[in-house]
């Protein structure tokens, strides 16, 4: 990523000094910077939020229904997972903010989720399968009430910014779906040689410790 932002930067330079627009690029980059700060705030206060809120249903034991609630769904998806782990509590919450297409709580859920998973990481040089399998699952999410779309289109003067939702249901279905698939399917390709799929090997693991109780 850093060479990737390094040849974008260089580039815009490159091709406002040869077009003339030099101005336009050092004002762009002032305005940036600006932008950027405020959106670090923005975020920094969704996150203090919505962990708080994540820390209170913790308490309150809301996540522990949530997690039985999509275990039927998350064992098959995160398979070898302990569905009464704190990170499959966090991916449950993070499902729930993403049908309800509360995109600013999902962020900070998202993120909690994959601090966990990384902790029950066999190597911590690379995303783990289930790591890969739920960053594939928070991008193509399943929204039922697409809350921020419905805003966008009531503001632009739609009478009915909801009519949307069977096409929604499919698309977002069909998508995580097939990205969910593909995932599963690349995995096989590009997971490193002599580690096992993630979850078979720690059946295989539990086994071996009960053998040897």
């Amino acid at each position: 990523m850093t060479w990737i932002f390094c040849v974008m930067i260089g580039l815009s330079f490159l091709f406002g000094a040869l077009t003339g627009r030099m101005p336009q690029v050092s004002q762009a980059a002032i305005s940036s910077c600006s932008e950027a700060v405020k959106l670090v705030i923005t975020l920094l206060g969704t996150m203090c939020l919505w962990s708080g809120l994540m820390k209170v249903a913790d308490e309150c034991r809301i996540t522990d229904g949530l997690a039985k609630l999509f275990s039927p769904i998350n064992k098959h998806i995160f398979k070898g997972l302990d569905q009464k782990s704190k990170a499959a509590k966090a991916i449950c919450m993070n499902m729930a903010a993403n049908l309800l297409g509360l995109g600013n709580a999902a962020t900070p859920l998202g993120m909690a989720a994959m601090r966990e998973l990384e902790k029950l990481s066999p190597d911590k040089t690379m995303a783990s399968d289930h790591m890969v399998t739920f960053v594939v699952l928070n991008t193509a999410s399943l929204q039922l009430i697409p809350t921020t779309i419905a805003a966008l289109r009531l503001e632009m003067g739609a009478k009915a910014p909801l009519d949307i939702l069977p096409a929604v249901w499919v698309t977002s279905l069909s998508s995580i779906v097939v990205a969910l698939l593909a995932a599963r399917f690349f995995g096989m390709f590009t997971r490193p040689k002599g580690r096992p799929q993630q979850g078979k090997g720690e059946k295989k693991k539990i086994v071996h410790l009960k053998g040897a109780a």
